[in-house]
């Protein structure tokens, strides 16, 4: 059972998914406009969104932007528009995944189902690693959390995923078409969505891409994380010895 939130503006649609989702077992909340759900996502907690693009206050695109701005709640976008690039650009945006109208309910129980695992298992399969220390920066996937210099940093889910996956290879240069199949479980895109939460990420860690001190870009490579040059702690990737 999960948590969803239904942004639909037609009636009928909405009035349909609410009760094939009810008789599904999940708990529903329903809302018309782009700002209602914004309103939805920041004072209650979501499994996931499940967001039409044809709304009546805000494009549904921008509407995703916004969304990505205050949480990190899986979305699911449906739309009548089956454009390639078009679709392309939502994922970029920060879409989990698309539907293309009319779909079944059961078509959107099984994406749901799928994003939700994704997004239990930390953007991976893999069983929760030890604590990462690379200079100043702890990682702790177990529970989710990281810091810089013992200060609690506030991450997305998928920035944390970032984050985690770079920590875990310090010193490594990881191509990006490596980082879209394991952080964002994608098998195409284009490099903006990377560079987007690199930005986050940096900015976050009180770096720029002018300026790095964790975070490295190599053109046309890929990224890589490793201490600063003036850090003194060390560096403890997962199944390495522990300094004593």
């Amino acid at each position: 059972m999960a948590s969803v939130l239904v942004v639909e503006d037609d009636q009928f649609v909405r009035s349909a998914l609410i009760r094939q989702l009810t008789d599904a077992s999940h708990t529903v909340r329903s809302v018309g406009t782009a700002l209602e759900a914004l309103r939805e996502a920041a004072h209650f907690r979501f499994d996931v969104v499940v967001l039409d693009l044809g709304l009546p206050d805000l494009d549904g695109s921008e509407a995703l932007k916004m969304l990505r701005g205050i949480t990190d709640v899986p979305v699911i976008v449906a739309t009548a528009r089956d454009d390639e690039t078009e679709i392309v650009r939502l994922l970029n945006a920060g879409a989990d995944d698309y539907l293309t109208k009319p779909f079944s309910v059961e078509h959107l129980s099984a994406r749901m189902a799928a994003v939700l695992r994704r997004a239990r298992s930390g953007g991976g399969e893999a069983a929760p690693s030890p604590v990462i220390r690379v200079g100043g920066l702890t990682v702790d996937p177990l529970r989710r959390q990281a810091e810089l210099d013992g200060a609690r940093l506030d991450l997305t889910r998928r920035e944390f995923d970032l984050l985690a996956f770079l920590a875990g290879r310090p010193g490594v240069v990881v191509p990006r078409r490596e980082l879209l199949a394991e952080v964002w479980q994608q098998s195409y895109g284009d490099d903006q969505t990377i560079d987007v939460h690199l930005s986050w990420l940096r900015r976050k860690l009180g770096e720029t891409a002018a300026r790095p001190r964790y975070l490295h870009t190599l053109r046309g490579v890929g990224v890589k994380l490793e201490p600063p040059a003036d850090a003194a702690g060390p560096v403890h990737a997962p199944g390495a010895e522990p300094p004593r």
